[in-house]
This record gives structure tokens, C-alpha cells and sequence, in this order.
């Protein structure tokens, strides 16, 4: 999506981002916290983290920045609590953009800003999906699970 994008738009919208660095085993987002602000993973790797009801937190993803990926997008849509956390797994560079700068940008250039829409609504679609099959495997575990107790 980002590579489809015409290096006048990239450099308008690099202009509002904020680069920042982040070392190995540093949180960037924190689950429960609120939030404005999506990052743009450059270099490095991180972990994403949930906590079960215990308090004990696992890692349900890695992203790479070889996947040009983004995460707290949620952010510069829905103004609420962080889903989960987010720690550098290696020493990260990120670029991020605040809920702000995003609407600005996307009422200066809608197409553009449209076009990063549907990019940040493909990726939480793909998510969707994939919590949505996790959830169906825990449901079929807990039923075998019963089953097998009887």
C-alpha cells in the first residue's frame, strides 16, 4: 500500500510523522492505556502482547519490519484503550502519526487519505479474521476437552 502511494503524498505525510527509536525490551504501547498515535515499524522487530485474566502476558504476534507493517492503527479511529501491548523485540525505529495529524491529513488530500483508509481497514479485517479462527479453536478445544471428561 505504501509503495502504491506517489512520493509527493509519502513526503507530505512524512512531514507530519515523528520518528522515534525504541530499544530492545522498551514498551510502545501499553494494553489498557489510551492512545492517539499509530507507528509505521521501519527497522526491527517487535512483540505483541495480551494478558490473560490471571495478569499473565503472552505473545500473541511478531511483526517485522520487513513486512511494512503498522500497529496501534486502531488509534487514529477508535479514541479507547489499547487491545494490547506492543515491545521492541530488537532495538526499533518507528515513524508515528497521532490521531490529529491523520484527520488533517486525510481532509487535505482525501484520495490519498482514502487510500490509507482502506489500507489500516484491510489490516484490521486481516485481524479480524484471524482472532475470529483463533476464537473457533479455543471453543473446539474447550468442547473436545468436555467431551473427554464424560
Amino acid at each position: 500500500m505504501l509503495a502504491e502511494m506517489d512520493s509527493k503524498d509519502l513526503d507530505k505525510l512524512s512531514d507530519l510523522m515523528k520518528q522515534e527509536n525504541f530499544s530492545a525490551g522498551s514498551r510502545i504501547i501499553e494494553e489498557g492505556d489510551i492512545g492517539d498515535t499509530m507507528y509505521l515499524l521501519v527497522d526491527g522487530t517487535v512483540d505483541i502482547l495480551k494478558t490473560t485474566l490471571y495478569g499473565e502476558e503472552y505473545v500473541c504476534a511478531t511483526l517485522k519490519d520487513e513486512y511494512s507493517c503498522v500497529f496501534g492503527e486502531i488509534a487514529l479511529i477508535d479514541h479507547d484503550r489499547r487491545s494490547a501491548t506492543v515491545r521492541a523485540k530488537t532495538d526499533c525505529r518507528t515513524f508515528s502519526i497521532t490521531a490529529a495529524d491523520f484527520q488533517k491529513y486525510c481532509q487535505e488530500y482525501p484520495a490519498v487519505g482514502c487510500r490509507l483508509l482502506m489500507f489500516i481497514a484491510t489490516n484490521l479485517c486481516r485481524n479480524l479474521r484471524a482472532e475470529n479462527e483463533n476464537l473457533l479453536k479455543v471453543y473446539q478445544a474447550l468442547v473436545d476437552e468436555i467431551e473427554n471428561e464424560d
